[in-house]
């Protein structure tokens, strides 16, 4: 069998699974709008994760530590040693809060404004403010920065709420996770309402397969439309899901952009990327593409010609 040949026959088993699509639209459109629900939801879980990161500009910039100086450190010395400490791999930003400015917000904040009148000196240190860069975010690094500068004969005490970051990776482990989970089960049922829409179809060809396969045709060859069937249903299935995440976010958008700009943020909701819509669109194929293979190659064989 030539290659030209082998092209016709897979295009004949494409266009005859479009017509029979196109020749029942009622049952189409409804079985489309299944799949479409069910690969749109673990589409829209991934989304809510990657734009709830992006809203809170990941926990980079969540996570910070205190470097607290010995008392008798000048300011002038720590703005040198906050220089020094921008030098150090994973530092993203420091900032020194002198020993006046940490009185007086304290003096704003604490309301012990009157007693701490009766202060003759500033009992608080100079301290240095430490941003971690994102890639230095997890636990482990933190822990090394920490112990950085606590080496540092200037220091008296370093800062830092690991609970915090164990907290939000732990959050962000238990979404992921349920997205995973919503995913398998999702596709789980696109496999069986394709497989059993595949079947049904089966059925009702019934007599068709069984001449077909009375004067010489192959599972192979009988099983091809049927493919082609679950793979269309996969496909439009998945440009649906996308529809329904577009048209979602094209609501979202206006109220988010507002309620952002009231934190004085600049955030914008975002779709589906280049890389998340090719997984989506090829994730919907294959799934169509399985579910048919399966109920096919199940129900093919016990259509034999009789004698």
């Amino acid at each position: 069998m030539t290659p030209g040949t082998v092209a016709t026959r897979h295009a004949q088993a494409l266009l005859g699974a479009l017509g029979r699509l196109a020749r029942a639209p009622l049952a189409t459109v409804l079985t489309l709008l299944v799949i479409g629900l069910a690969l749109a939801l673990p589409a829209a879980l991934g989304l809510l994760v990657r734009n709830a990161q992006s809203a809170t500009g990941g926990f980079g910039r969540a996570v910070d530590m205190s470097v607290y100086l010995k008392s008798g450190v000048s300011l002038a010395r720590a703005d040198e040693l906050a220089v020094n400490a921008r030098a150090v791999p994973g530092v993203a930003a420091v900032s020194v809060i002198s020993a006046t400015e940490g009185l007086r917000q304290f003096r704003q904040y604490s309301g012990f404004g009157a007693a701490l009148d009766a202060l003759q000196t500033n009992p608080l240190p100079n301290v240095l403010r430490i941003v971690p860069r994102a890639s230095a975010s997890g636990v482990a690094s933190l822990e090394g920065l920490r112990r950085t500068f606590a080496r540092w004969p200037e220091v008296d005490m370093v800062q830092l709420d690991a609970q915090w970051v164990l907290r939000f990776n732990a959050i962000l482990a238990v979404v992921r996770r349920l997205v995973a989970i919503a995913a398998a089960l999702f596709g789980a049922g696109v496999l069986a309402v394709i497989g059993n829409t595949i079947r049904l179809e089966i059925l009702n060809r019934h007599d068709e397969i069984e001449v077909t396969k009375l004067v010489g045709g192959s599972n192979a060859f009988v099983r091809r439309p049927f493919l082609y069937t679950g793979t269309l249903y996969g496909l439009g299935g998945a440009m649906l899901a996308w529809l329904v995440l577009e048209g979602a976010l094209l609501g979202l958008r206006a109220p988010v952009a507002h309620l952002a700009s009231l934190y004085g943020s600049a955030f914008e909701l975002t779709g589906l990327a280049g890389r998340e819509l090719l997984a989506l669109f090829g994730g919907g194929m294959a799934l169509g593409w399985l579910g048919a293979w399966i109920s096919a190659h199940r129900h093919l064989r016990d259509i034999e010609p009789r004698a």
